[in-house]
């Protein structure tokens, strides 16, 4: 059953960091903390004065994630598992903020806020 607003689901990764590879190389690695979180995502829209002044900005975006309850740090990533037909979907998302709502975490209307920006990492078809 979704909750009311809830738009897709996601993943949520814990990013780490094996030990180097035979090269000396930091490997980026990471396990999945939550599967299927109910989610509302959507992207912010930018600041027009910026853009008029031919400024390049960092597009964010911002999910609100249902049960407020999870252990979701910064530096984690978010990842658009369903509907398969979402525009999103298979993208991952570092989270840099994560803001927690005012309810008590024993209620069932307890959310989150996350901040996110698109992650790309190079190097990922090794």
């Amino acid at each position: 059953m979704t909750q009311a607003g809830m738009n897709c689901r996601g993943n949520i990764w814990r990013i780490n960091y094996s030990p180097d590879d035979i090269v000396g190389g930091a490997v980026t690695t990471g396990t999945l903390q939550y599967q299927d979180v109910h989610t509302r995502f959507q992207a912010n829209p930018e600041q027009q004065l910026i853009l008029q002044q031919g400024l390049e900005t960092q597009r964010t975006y911002t999910a609100t994630i249902f049960p407020g309850t999870l252990d979701i740090r910064e530096r984690d990533e978010w990842e658009c598992s369903k509907p398969l037909d979402h525009m999103y979907y298979g993208m991952r998302f570092r989270i840099v903020g994560v803001r927690f709502a005012d309810f008590n975490p024993r209620d069932p209307r307890n959310y989150m806020i996350l901040q996110m920006v698109r992650s790309v990492r190079a190097h990922t078809q090794q």
